[in-house]
Order: C-alpha cells, then sequence, then structure tokens
C-alpha cells in the first residue's frame, strides 16, 4: 500500500520533536502516522545533511524539495507483541521489594537486544497499569507538563447596560511540578478565545513547557482515542507555534491529570469564594481580580511546606522552561476554492478576490487565512499571499501573477500626459522639451502615448546620457519627432561635437557646383 504524505505542519512538528531527541517511534505516535512512514522522511532529513536548526528556517516550498514524494508500507512490529506478553509479569515484579521499572528494562534488553527504549518501555508499562486501575504516584519533572482544564461553574459579571449576569467559562492551567496556577474567565469556549488565553498563560510563566495536557475537549481533541487521539487543527497550529507536545487524558478518566482536576476544586476556594460577594462590571476588571487571586494562591506557603508555589517555580521550574516565541500565536483558518478564469479566487468570509499565477487557473486550492495575511495553496505549495484586505466585493491583484497581454493593458491604464512628462524630467531639461513637444504635436495626446513609450524604452537601450545629448541635438530642427531622435543615436550623433555637425551639413565650393548665374 502506498503512503500517504503527511502535511507540512506535520513535517515542522516532527522537525522539532527530532531536535528535542524524541525518538522515531514516539514521533509517530504524536503525529499519528506509521513509524516507517516516519523513518522514510527521517532518511530524507538525513541525506540533506543540514542541521535540524536550519532546516526549520527552511521555507515550505523548500522543505518540499526535501520531503517529497515520499510513499512506503506499514509492517508490524514483533517487539510488540514479546512486550505486551511480559507486561503482566513485569507488573508483578514491581510489587517485590528492591525491584525498579530500571531493573525490569535492563533485564528486557538483555532478552531482547534491539527492543524499545526505557521511555518506551515505561510508557507501555504505564498504560498496561492503569488499564488495570493499577494506582500510581505521578513524578512530575520541572517544566515537564502543562495541564489545562475548564473549571466545571463559570463566573459572571454584570452587564452595565442590562443589569444582565453574564457567566463566563473559567480556563484554569497548571504546572504540576511547582503547583504554579494560572486562571482566566472568556466570553466563551470557543476555539480562539481558548487559545488565546493560553498563550496569556505561556506570558504568564514566562516560558513554555515541553508537554501540554488536557482532557478530550472539543477545541482541543476532534477525535479521542485512548492511544492517538485526534488534535485539531489550530492545537496543532498551536503546538507549532510554541514547540510544544499534545497529549490527551483518556476519555472519562480524570486520574491522567490530577494535578488540575485538583486545583479546579482549589481554585472555587481561592477564586471563588473570596470573590463570592464582589461585584464586576466587565471582563477586564473580572480576570484582573481572578489574577490577584491566583498571585495570593501561588505565594501562600504549602501544606507542611516552608516554601509557596511561587518560590518552587522560580527556583526549579522556571530555568527549565523553553523561551516564549518572538511574536503571539495568531489563529489560521482555512477554505477550499477554485480559481476563476480572471485568476483570482474568493475568500467568501470577506467576498474579496485574491489573484494566484494564471498558470493555475480551474485548480482547486487551499486558502489559509488568519486576520493579517491570506495563503494560497495547492497541496503543500503555496502559490500565492497577500495581505487580507476586508473591503467586499474587491480585488487584489499581483502584477506577476497576469497573463503578459493582460499587463500590458493594465500599463496603458496608467498612461496620461502628466506621467510621460514625470519620466522625461528625471532624464533631462531637453528631454523634457522633446516629450512636451511630441505631446502637443497632435490634436488628441493620447496618440502620441505609444511614440512617448518607445523614447523611454530608447533611454533605457542606449543610457540616459545619451538620449539627453540627442534630445539636445534634436531641438535645433525646427519638427521633432521619435524617427528623429532614433536617427541621431543610431548613428552616433549625439557624440560628435558641433564643429563636426557643421563640417557634416555643410557642402565645399568648388568648379562643378553651378551658382544661380548659370541659369540666365
Amino acid at each position: 500500500m502506498a503512503y500517504t504524505p503527511i502535511t507540512m505542519l506535520q513535517i515542522r512538528r516532527m522537525l522539532q520533536l527530532l531536535e528535542k531527541g524524541e525518538s522515531k517511534r514516539s514521533i509517530s505516535r504524536i503525529l499519528h502516522s506509521g513509524k516507517h512512514t516516519i523513518d522514510k522522511y527521517v532518511d530524507r532529513i538525513d541525506q540533506s545533511g543540514q542541521e535540524l536548526s536550519e532546516l526549520l528556517k527552511l521555507s515550505d516550498a523548500q522543505l518540499l524539495v526535501l520531503m517529497y514524494p515520499l510513499r512506503n508500507d506499514l509492517k508490524p512490529d514483533p517487539r510488540l507483541q514479546f512486550l505486551l506478553d511480559k507486561l503482566p509479569l513485569y507488573q508483578k515484579e514491581l510489587t517485590r521489594t528492591g525491584v525498579t521499572k530500571l531493573l525490569l528494562w535492563k533485564e528486557y534488553r538483555q532478552e531482547v537486544p534491539d527492543g524499545y527504549g526505557y521511555s518506551q518501555f515505561c510508557e507501555r508499562l504505564a498504560d498496561y497499569q492503569k488499564k488495570n486501575e493499577a494506582t500510581m504516584h505521578f513524578n512530575h519533572h520541572p517544566g515537564d507538563f502543562i495541564q489545562i482544564d475548564f473549571a466545571g461553574e463559570k463566573i459572571s459579571y454584570i452587564d452595565p447596560a442590562t443589569g444582565e449576569f453574564i457567566d463566563c467559562p473559567v480556563l484554569v492551567c497548571i504546572l504540576p511540578y511547582s503547583g504554579y496556577t494560572y486562571a482566566e474567565a472568556l466570553p466563551s469556549g470557543a476555539q480562539e478565545y481558548m487559545f488565546a488565553a493560553m498563550g496569556r498563560c505561556m506570558d504568564y510563566f514566562e516560558g513554555v513547557p515541553k508537554n501540554a495536557l488536557s482532557d478530550n475537549m472539543k477545541q482541543y481533541v476532534t477525535k479521542s482515542n485512548r492511544y492517538e487521539p485526534v488534535f485539531s487543527t489550530v492545537s496543532e497550529q498551536w503546538a507549532v507555534h510554541y514547540n510544544i507536545n499534545l497529549t490527551a487524558a483518556r476519555v472519562r478518566k480524570p486520574k491522567d491529570k490530577p494535578s488540575v482536576e485538583n486545583i479546579v476544586k482549589v481554585a472555587y476556594m481561592r477564586i471563588y469564594a473570596p470573590m463570592r460577594n464582589e461585584s464586576y462590571y466587565n471582563l477586564v476588571s473580572l480576570n484582573k481580580r481572578i489574577l490577584e487571586c491566583c498571585g495570593i494562591h501561588n505565594r501562600t506557603l504549602m501544606q507542611k511546606c516552608s516554601y509557596s508555589r511561587y518560590d518552587r517555580f522560580i527556583k526549579n521550574e522556571k530555568p527549565t522552561l523553553r523561551p516564549l516565541p518572538s511574536e503571539p500565536f495568531i489563529i489560521k483558518h482555512t477554505a477550499k476554492a477554485k480559481v476563476q478564469k480572471n485568476y483570482h479566487v474568493i475568500l467568501g468570509e470577506d467576498w474579496h478576490q485574491y489573484s494566484v499565477p494564471f498558470q493555475y487557473i480551474a485548480k482547486q486550492v487551499v486558502i489559509v487565512y488568519d486576520c493579517e495575511e491570506v495563503e494560497i495553496y495547492i497541496g503543500q505549495l503555496r502559490i500565492a499571499s497577500h495581505k487580507r484586505n476586508y473591503s467586499k466585493h474587491g480585488y487584489t491583484t499581483l502584477k506577476e501573477h497576469m497573463p503578459e497581454s493582460h499587463q500590458r493593458y493594465n500599463e496603458t491604464k496608467e498612461w496620461d500626459s502628466d506621467y510621460f512628462l514625470e519620466q522625461a524630467k528625471e532624464i533631462g531639461e531637453s528631454s523634457f522639451e522633446i516629450f512636451t513637444h511630441i505631446l502637443a504635436s497632435r490634436a488628441f495626446p493620447e496618440q502620441t502615448y505609444i511614440a512617448c513609450i518607445g523614447l523611454l524604452r530608447m533611454a533605457m537601450r542606449y543610457g540616459e546620457e545619451r538620449f539627453e545629448n540627442a534630445c539636445t541635438r534634436a531641438l535645433h530642427a525646427s519638427q521633432v519627432s521619435y524617427r528623429m531622435i532614433e536617427n541621431i543615436l543610431a548613428n552616433n550623433m549625439d557624440k560628435l561635437q558641433d564643429d563636426q555637425l557643421i563640417l557634416l551639413s555643410s557642402i565645399p565650393d568648388h568648379e562643378n557646383i553651378r551658382g544661380p548665374q548659370s541659369y540666365h
């Protein structure tokens, strides 16, 4: 069976994961793609001879040359069944004194030298333990995860115009190692509000952890699956922007993210309770107060500890966070379209038309757009890019997208006497006078535009200095024309001195010349 090419977004995600040292099997799981498919892409990356950081800087078109086309066939991994058969024994062995997962893994590798790495071994074992309802302690590491969830109860502010209570969902985020917490009330749970809030959460943490864990909320996951959940396109865009791994808890398994489940309960005590008798009249003031409550909570000493969540975050976790991206995250939307005969596509949201190269007429394309930019793709290849224009029923057209005949016609719409005189004035005074004479030589100036275009092209061909000299020579004539300037330049007469011109134009006296007296 042929391998299905992965998207350019997945390729960039794969490069990021490789840069972090993730295994190919882990990448296969994260990208929902076959291991052998990933192998082929990794081979292409290795064959390129470039560093991963350099590949991430390449444009989509450059990456396309390296990555496509790729095809492969998926093959079952015999190691998996062997490990699955051993997992019941390993779980039993872990109950014995002194037995650790590292020891079991070493014994496993003695049996299977080319078996799974330690992280994959632990992951398979953990999955098996969870499946069998085994209770285990989560050992969190600094900067490993951010856990995300919505509080079950909403919080409200009062609309000053109507006096109506406006209910707002509350997004709660926590770094489970330190317990450092962020919360924000949103106008709604829609994707654009949720991911914008998650971006502000990263700003609050002043860094980015390695992984983001949430439950199967529809904004985050489009298809739930215990092993390979399908994340929404916006989630993937957000993950690439922040260079963060996406993970999802199993359906109806809150123990997979116990930290955020617990902090939601704490939020009711530390945020909702202090604010229960307070009134707010807009979302800004409401969130300002929520953030104050978060600050108090984060700086409160933890139970039976001499330090707060903030202290633990600053000392141990913040140094492990990766830097924030230089630009804020902007959600990109997609739409399908067909290139019309006028080599434009319509963005239906604004009913505005954007040009593409005319060679793509009648092709199906994908429009990727945000509030600033509009990009147009065929497959993985970007064929056009424009600044977004919100004027309805308008056109945004690039000259290079037009057929040559259309370009020439379009140029004529810009011609007028002022245009030619401005061009001539930049060449010189004599050129300006010549153009003035030629434009005035016809009753309708439009009839001289072709000659004026010819003169400008002549100036480009011979150079502005020679053209200006030729115009100076031509001004001595009683009448000037395009052909006169052309003859002067073609015969190099613009290079002659005045006395040479007189010599050429005069006829010397000699006996063979008859005067008027010869005819009396």
